[in-house]
């Protein structure tokens, strides 16, 4: 803007101007700082505060971590963070102990990439990022509590991340007790014998590497060998939750391949129904929990085992939720992956064709080996998305081996096929061809049979061979299913379902069981800027947890943090970690208890979510060098309480894309947490809200090419950049796409506070709105009307009388205080701003303002717009800050209205409105609606037979 004062500021030197908002903004900033204005004591521990203030009933108000982007801000960033800070500030001024901060979440890709690409330290490009953000947030007069602000690659903080994962590494799941134990119980239980060591020998005569084998299978993080989502672009493996719907990364799109690799995992599926129960008792958007439903998938069935024939030792074991179908499998399909055809001898799979196989089923291979081979290597290129899309052709082939159905003794052919995932169950199926849709498109194109069990309620008959599709129903009677020992004919399918899970459990074969869609969390990523993982292994390859006196185990400096990256399509490539070239830390001498000995670090490092899975808990005590959290801390801010039965925090807002990454996975680490005792809430977020999205036009040229936004015009509805017509689309802001507007530019146009103001205003929080410049100006006015109606433009001088206030005006006030008071609480600050409006407005219509109603209305404009507040309230005569004032409270008397209109009606046609008051009785109103002259002659002396009567808002007149 130019310095140069305009006319009217010449004329009105004292106006509410950008400049002065700028001086006004910074100013306070600068004393809220000093004063330590938004510092939020807790009950003990360094941060502990007086017991008067600590005794107030307490308020936790959170954002999702933010990412600090070199890009810096742009306007549709601080949504959330104003509404929070709104929020945070009215139930400061309600009488609450408020705890509000910020930290950042600054490991992961974005920053390593830059470093690739600049040859800049991910480390210093990301402090510069996150003193920019600083920067541009601190503009906004967000008031936060700064001494428990953190990045998550302090090593600080980061020891704690560490601490955490040697909790989980050290502790099991038990199933008895439903909930997580230190690993060196279950290791008593193997040592006295209470629990039964796997094989023949006692726990005292296996070597470490063969007990750690054994533990392993039940430690909570575990290393394994297991099938990853391997990207080659960006040379790292990927969560199932990292790859798109289209098999491709969710960060730089490249494509994403099944491979096997030794990875570390926690055991999140240990957990399932507990995620799944809890998530009842959470006040949270019904779309999120359905989210996180769907994505942990519980489904109730039968785990059946079917034998190999001619493989004594083998068995393919499968799991149904219909294994009341069991008379109707025909074939078996196996996953590409499965143990069974991967072996290095080639599992069950036979060296040649069976006699009389069909040339169908053998994909034109000479043998089942290389059918297999090559069938795994097609399937291996495509996501799990596309595997399971219902495509109109089933791809598969035989593996020339056959299952023996338990049920009939009948040899049914075993196929792989890409619709079966190893991922999901345990990838195999029974296919019930008759009954199952997918199973029923297979088999029609490898001319496979099909067996009708359960009776369709159509007219279709039960020859599968006459069926368009198959027939699935829970809803209907069995058939066809009777063999030695068991029979289902005649039965419900639920009856039939609970009938053969009973049966297989008698014979060994099987068992009603629970399954899950929910996979292990992949915690392993073979980059260089991340969590270093506090694990050495020795000479027999077992691992070995570093002792809490060696944390943090900081990530070295290195010359070289590019990781190897393949051709993004080249799915015969294995990762190769950073870290691993740097020989010198990789290689570390210790002494672990046993005298000192060479040991190699672990050389993957931890995924960008595990510092965002507790950091709710640092903001509680974050300069703690001693624990985790203090005990006290963490019951006072995060424990349970009346209506948080699991505990956590009161407000946690942010973006739903988040539903089944952070969230699911910063839920599965309060558990465990919780489980072990380390803190009294075993829910991190108690309240979750969604904040919609500020959108933007984008604008393209004829190429499709995005052109700055602010350089086109608009003329006779239609866009041109440059003299060429372009296209418009609501869309994303960003500045890919040439259309983001930063909250710096906005400041310094019209101020911090107008800002806040625009952003809260422009439509209900949770849902997507457009942003339009032009369009900020009408809250700018708002605040220099509200000026302008306590401070004269031309003197400066304050113009409040000390006058009484008249009844109207009380009223229009204590109405206002009343709505805005419930839209504060309820998160409606576009209905509130709207009543502040209002106000403001029936105010600046009065001869002279009332001080008592001026100081009010600054009071209710604090939480929204701080800076204009504080500074009227200092003009208002007042030493200290509204931060910490009372939030207005209204008076009942002033809610009621003073008269309401009452309708009289004659034969239903209205003759009269009156005035009356709102407390007025039924037989009253009726008095006074048959004076009234209008009602008198509208009945023209005619008798009256009956009268309705409503008070106080309707009188009707029946004539006789």
């Amino acid at each position: 803007m130019s310095e140069t004062p305009t006319a009217a500021e010449v004329a009105a030197p004292h106006r509410y101007t950008a400049a002065l908002a700028a001086d006004i903004e910074a100013r306070w900033q600068d004393v809220w700082d000093a004063e330590g204005t938004y510092e939020a004591p807790n009950p003990s521990g360094e941060l502990e505060g007086d017991a008067e203030v600590v005794a107030r009933p307490k308020k936790f108000v959170m954002d999702m971590f933010p990412y600090p982007s070199g890009a810096g801000l742009h306007v549709g960033h601080p949504l959330g963070y104003i509404a929070t800070d709104v929020y945070a500030r009215y139930h400061r001024m309600t009488g609450h102990n408020v705890l509000h901060t910020l930290g950042f979440d600054a490991f992961g890709l974005p920053a390593e990439q830059y470093a690739v690409q600049t040859g800049t330290h991910p480390r210093v490009s990301t402090e510069a990022n996150i003193d920019n953000m600083k920067a541009q947030l601190r503009r906004l007069g967000l008031g936060h509590d700064k001494r428990r602000s953190f990045a998550t690659i302090d090593p600080e903080y980061y020891k704690w991340t560490q601490w955490i994962f040697l909790q989980i590494f050290n502790s099991w799941y038990d199933q008895d007790a439903k909930k997580a134990r230190p690993i060196s119980e279950l290791i008593a239980q193997f040592e006295s014998g209470q629990r039964e060591v796997p094989g023949t020998r006692a726990w005292s005569e296996l070597t470490s590497a063969e007990r750690e084998e054994i533990l392993g299978g039940h430690r909570l993080a575990y290393a394994s060998d297991s099938p990853v989502n391997w990207c080659p672009g960006l040379g790292t493996v990927l969560a199932n939750e990292e790859v798109t719907s289209d098999g491709r990364s969710e960060r730089g799109n490249f494509p994403v391949f099944k491979s096997k690799l030794r990875q570390w995992n926690m055991r999140i599926t240990a957990y399932a129904d507990r995620l799944l129960d809890d998530l009842d008792a959470l006040d949270w958007p019904e779309a999120i929990k359905l989210q996180q439903r769907n994505w942990i998938g519980r489904s109730e069935g039968a785990r059946v085992d079917f034998a190999i024939d001619g493989h004594p030792d083998a068995k393919a074991t499968v799991f149904t939720t219909r294994q009341d179908t069991l008379f109707g499998a025909t074939y078996l399909v196996l996953a590409p992956e499965h143990p069974l055809v991967v072996t290095e001898d080639h599992g069950v799979v036979p060296a040649a064709w069976p006699e009389g196989t069909h040339e169908d089923w053998t994909g034109g291979h000479a043998t089942p080996a290389e059918a297999v081979a090559a069938y795994r290597k097609e399937a291996a290129a495509k996501s799990d998305v596309e595997r399971q899309a219902d495509a109109k052709e089933k791809t598969g082939v035989f593996t020339g081996a056959y299952a023996v159905n338990p049920v009939s003794g009948e040899k049914l052919p075993v196929f792989v096929a890409d619709y079966v995932l190893m991922g999901y169950g345990t990838g195999a199926i029974m296919a019930v061809p008759a009954h199952d849709s997918r199973d029923f498109a297979f088999a029609r194109a490898f001319d496979l049979p099909m067996r009708c069990v359960v009776r369709p309620s159509d007219e279709r008959g039960t020859d599968p061979a006459e069926w368009a599709d198959s027939f699935d129903s829970y809803d209907a009677e069995i058939i066809n299913s009777s063999g030695e020992g068991v029979s289902l004919d005649g039965l419900p399918v639920p009856e039939a379902k609970t009938r053969m899970a009973e049966w297989l459990t008698e014979r060994g074969i099987g068992e009603a069981t629970v399954n899950f869609r929910l996979r292990d969390w992949l915690f392993s990523r073979q980059r260089y800027w991340g969590e270093p993982f506090p694990i050495v292994y020795d000479e027999d390859g077992v691992a070995h947890a570093l002792p809490e006196s060696m944390l943090p185990l900081e990530l070295p400096e290195v010359e070289d943090y590019s990781p190897r990256t393949f051709e993004p399509n080249d799915a015969d490539t294995s990762p190769e970690t950073p870290l691993s070239r740097n020989e010198d830390w990789v290689n570390v001498e210790l002494d672990l208890g046993d005298g000192p000995k060479t040991y190699r670090r672990e050389t993957n490092t931890m995924p960008n979510w595990a510092g965002s899975c507790w950091y709710e808990l640092r903001y509680l005590d974050p300069h703690n060098g001693e624990r985790l959290v203090s005990a006290d801390a963490e019951r006072y801010w995060m424990g349970p309480r009346e209506g948080q039965p699991h505990g956590g925090v009161d407000l946690y807002v942010g973006g739903a894309e988040h539903a089944v990454l952070h969230l699911l996975y910063a839920r599965f680490w309060s558990k465990i947490l919780f489980d072990l005792g380390h803190v009294s809430s075993a829910e991190p977020f108690h309240k979750l809200y969604n904040q919609g999205m500020i959108q933007a036009f984008v604008y393209r040229d004829a190429r499709g090419i995005a052109v700055p936004a602010a350089e086109v015009e608009e003329r006779e509805g239609a866009y041109y950049y440059q003299g060429e017509k372009v296209s418009r689309l609501l869309g994303k802001m960003g500045k890919s796409l040439k259309n983001a507007v930063t909250p710096d530019e906005i400041c310094s146009e019209y101020g911090a506070d107008t800002l806040r103001l625009y952003e809260m205003a422009m439509g209900p929080l949770d849902v997507s709105r457009p942003w339009d410049t032009r369009a900020v100006i009408g809250q700018y006015r708002l605040l220099q009307r509200l000026w302008r109606n306590v401070v004269d433009e031309n003197t400066g001088e304050v113009t409040v009388v000390d006058a009484e206030a008249d009844e109207a005006t009380l009223r229009a006030l204590h109405k206002a205080i009343d709505g805005i008071g419930q839209d504060m609480a309820n998160l409606r600050f576009n209905t509130a701003i709207a009543k502040v409006t209002e106000l403001n407005n029936f105010v600046t219509k009065l001869r002279e303002v009332p001080r008592a109603v001026a100081e009010q209305m600054v009071l209710l404009v604090a939480p929204l717009a701080p800076h204009i507040a504080e500074e009227l309230w200092r003009k208002l005569g007042h030493t200290d800050s509204v931060v910490h004032r009372d939030f207005p409270v209204a008076d009942p008397a002033y809610l009621v209205d003073e008269s309401v209109t009452c309708v009289v009606q004659i034969k239903g046609k209205v003759k009269a409105r009156l005035e009356v008051a709102p407390s007025i009785s039924d037989e009253e109103l009726e008095k006074v609606a048959l004076a009234d002259p209008a009602v008198v002659a509208a009945l023209g002396g005619a008798g009256i037979r009956k009268v309705i009567v409503r008070a106080p808002k309707l009188v009707n007149i029946v004539p006789a």
